[in-house]
């Protein structure tokens, strides 16, 4: 009986084996970010910024645009997690850049502060000066008066690949040195008012204080700057956003010659190219951004851009979709004279575009309306409007949108809404009587949708609405 319980017992331990053998084989797999963090850790600082109190820390973590549903990553209780009085610093990280003391952090960890102090990983604590920051990237550039320091190694954003290994290193909640690691969960996250950064999305744990630390891959090169997290609770919940540390060092290098930084534009309205879009205007791909409000003087309008016309590439780089061009602007130096690459009628053709300056009351590189999913069937209520009204929307001619209901309203047509033109096989054709509104939706083929070009206020944009 004895040896049968103990051939019994070994039986159980041979099958616990075989079932544990492949995760342990899996786990000789997962990579070791000892070394990384032994050589790089010395190079990320902590940061705190004075404040008069974590009030007026939201309230500045919060300004400069950003969607309510991304939480900046300022920390509420920045030296330890329990509740604290409402008077203290807030706290950030940042990392070296140079070895005399040239960090880059977030704009939103030293906004409104009125003194930085940056401590070092080996609890040396120095006063730094704010040399510049940006805002519309999030991005800061300060300076310390230290020399012989460890210095970051950058790599390449482009390179990274979906699904590969990253590595944050941070003080979230005022633990300094804490350390992190997922996988980029995707990349080029453009969102609204934030069409200057392609961000990085990563499940690596992030939370408040980790704003303004570096992302590294497993070679040890920093990639990103960690900047903002989706989340309904402010905490950590697996979604997390970098900045390219590529766009950030232009930034930086601007910030650090002149202390501020200036972006191109060229004065045009763009939307999406959707695939109804695509075939009203003659295109044969998904690419491009199509123009709606061309700005009177501006560089696209004594360029020759005109309404209609699609941006296919431009500075010699291609436009994916409309969220890459007011990027691909701003990077170009003010004043440069750059070719455009444009589509208009079925045909491609070039123009050279000298690049204006932007400006923060600018309304360049908006999108006015953008087209939403194109409903089964149409619900316009039109009529003729009189000379009067059409010279002071300065038009020609136009139907006026009285009432917008089902498709048209799922469309996000409203009434005041002035329809200037439809779009078919690349020509825009006047609609001057409700009549020609009519024969446009009889003649459209099975799949085909009504793309209707319109104006709401100063702006026009290009709305598609599918035939039943």
């Amino acid at each position: 009986m004895p040896e049968r319980s103990a051939g019994r017992a070994l039986l159980k331990w041979a099958l616990l084996w075989l079932i544990c053998l492949p995760a342990l084989a899996g786990a000789a797999d997962l990579p070791d970010f000892r070394a990384l963090v032994r050589a790089e850790g010395a190079t990320v600082v902590n940061i705190q910024a004075d404040r008069p109190s974590l009030a007026d820390t939201e309230t500045a973590g919060s300004s400069g645009g950003i969607p309510e549903w991304l939480k900046r990553l300022e920390p509420e209780h920045p030296d330890v997690p329990e509740p604290r009085d409402d008077e203290g610093p807030a706290v950030g990280s940042g990392f070296i850049l140079s070895q005399d003391g040239y960090i880059l952090t977030n704009a939103h960890v030293i906004d409104g502060a009125s003194a930085l102090r940056v401590r070092l990983n080996d609890k040396r604590a120095f006063r730094a000066a704010v040399v510049g920051a940006d805002r519309d990237s999030d991005i800061a550039l300060i300076k310390i008066d230290a020399t012989g320091l460890p210095v970051v190694r950058l790599g390449d954003p482009e390179a990274l690949e979906v699904g590969e290994w990253v590595v944050a290193i941070g003080s979230p909640f005022g633990f300094e040195q804490s350390v992190t690691a997922g996988i980029i969960s995707a990349r080029g996250r453009v969102f609204p008012q934030e069409s200057y950064v392609p961000f990085i999305q990563t499940d690596v744990a992030i939370n408040p204080g980790n704003s303004g630390g570096p992302l590294f891959n497993l070679k040890g090169e920093v990639v990103g700057i960690n900047s903002q997290i989706y989340s309904r609770t402010g905490g950590f919940m697996g979604v997390s956003f970098s900045i390219p540390i590529d766009l950030a060092m232009r930034i930086a290098d601007q910030l650090k010659s002149s202390g501020e930084v200036r972006r191109g534009r060229i004065g045009v309205s763009i939307q999406e190219v959707t695939p109804h879009i695509a075939r009203a205007f003659a295109l044969d791909r998904l690419e491009g951004a199509l123009v709606g409000t061309v700005e009177p003087d501006s560089p696209a309008d004594r360029a020759g851009v005109k309404s209609g016309d699609v941006i296919v590439r431009f500075d010699d780089v291609v436009v994916r979709g409309s969220d890459d061009l007011p990027r691909i602007v701003g990077a170009v130096k003010p004043g440069s004279e750059v070719s455009m690459d444009i589509w208009r009628q079925g045909k491609r053709m070039s123009m050279p575009v000298t690049v204006g300056v932007w400006q923060h009351d600018s309304d360049t590189m908006m999108v006015p309306m953008q087209s939403r999913p194109e409903p089964p069937h149409l619900g316009l209520d039109v009529s003729v409007p009189n000379r009067a009204e059409l010279v002071g929307r300065g038009a020609r001619a136009g139907l006026l949108v009285e009432a917008a209901s089902g498709p048209a309203l799922a469309a996000n047509l409203a009434p005041g809404d002035l329809l200037v033109a439809t779009v078919r096989n690349g020509r825009l054709n006047s609609l001057g009587s409700v009549e020609a509104l009519d024969v446009a939706i009889r003649s459209l083929a099975d799949g085909e949708a009504l793309v209707l070009l319109v104006q709401r206020g100063g702006g026009r944009s290009y709305v598609a609405i599918e035939r039943p």
